[in-house]
């Protein structure tokens, strides 16, 4: 093989390579193309399906408001009507049970709209102590009339941490009323705590958390496994989004949830915020 010809042959096989590299680009720059395509289809169908949901809700809530104003009209002119007093009572009882209904229903609908809406932060720099300190002076009521003991051990000098006070309270407070649900009926001692410290991520970013710990009867394996699905609940009347919704609002906060929990001894919920702000 003369120099000249083995030039040629090496040359063909240089353009045979490099056409090669050039169609495996292209094709992986296609493939990227098309799952972006897919991705951005797919996030403009859920949006249309929170769109109609949510106006589905608050068209449900509309005459749900109807109703539960009738009932109670019709209420105030049975106790007024010459009636025997038995017949009374019975109509009585089942339209004070179409009213516990119909307040259910707008109480489902409202954790759902709060759960499936677009989580808008106004943040400010806070003190989750204090945050935590205003939340459980309004919850103090509530707790001794269900017999529970609310204990506070809020840490002094605790950074400050970028947060929405008016959500972060709401994330709180769905878990305190989890709490005391735990633990209604329950025999014995009945405890809520609410702990604030400063900790470190194993990444080094320095956080802030909040401690809820009950002395309930904790959960079994099945029950934990699904504590932060929609609509699942161990509680009658409950809707299941209490739970979640605390979740995704704390998670907006670029924060996390963590819980700990056995059955006999109580469940503790952790809830960390970084110090430093987020940048997306």
């Amino acid at each position: 093989m003369t120099p000249l010809s083995a030039g040629l042959i090496g040359c063909a096989i240089g353009v045979v390579g490099a056409a090669a590299v050039a169609a495996w680009f292209v094709g992986r720059h296609g493939r990227r193309v098309r799952a972006a395509e897919r991705r951005a289809k797919g996030a403009e169908r859920m949006a249309e399906i929170g769109a109609m949901t949510g106006g589905l809700a608050h068209e449900i809530k509309n005459p749900l408001s109807t109703i539960g104003l009738n009932a109670q009209l019709l209420q105030e002119s049975l106790e007024d009507a010459r009636l025997d007093h038995t017949e009374r009572d019975r109509l009585l009882r089942r339209l004070d049970t179409l009213r516990r209904e119909v307040d259910r229903l707008r109480g489902i609908l409202t954790d759902f709209l709060e759960f499936a809406g677009e989580i808008r932060l106004q943040t400010e720099p806070a003190d989750l102590s204090t945050v935590v300190s205003e939340l459980a002076d309004f919850f103090l009521p509530q707790a001794e009339q269900q017999g529970i003991r609310l204990r506070t051990d809020l840490a002094e000098s605790l950074p400050t941490v970028p947060l929405d006070v008016g959500l972060t309270k709401q994330a709180v407070l769905n878990l305190m009323l989890n709490a005391m649900q735990a633990m209604s009926g329950q025999e014995g001692s009945k405890e809520l705590i609410l702990k604030t410290d400063a900790s470190r991520e194993p990444d080094g970013r320095q956080t802030v958390r909040l401690h809820v710990i009950d002395t309930g009867p904790g959960m079994s394996d099945e029950q934990a496994a699904q504590i932060f699905n929609p609509y699942f609940t161990t509680k009658s009347g409950g809707s299941g989004l209490g739970l979640p919704t605390s979740r995704r609002l704390v998670e907006a906060h670029a924060g996390h949830i963590e819980f700990y929990t056995q059955p006999g001894s109580g469940t503790s919920f952790v809830l960390s915020f970084p110090v430093e702000p987020t940048t997306k």
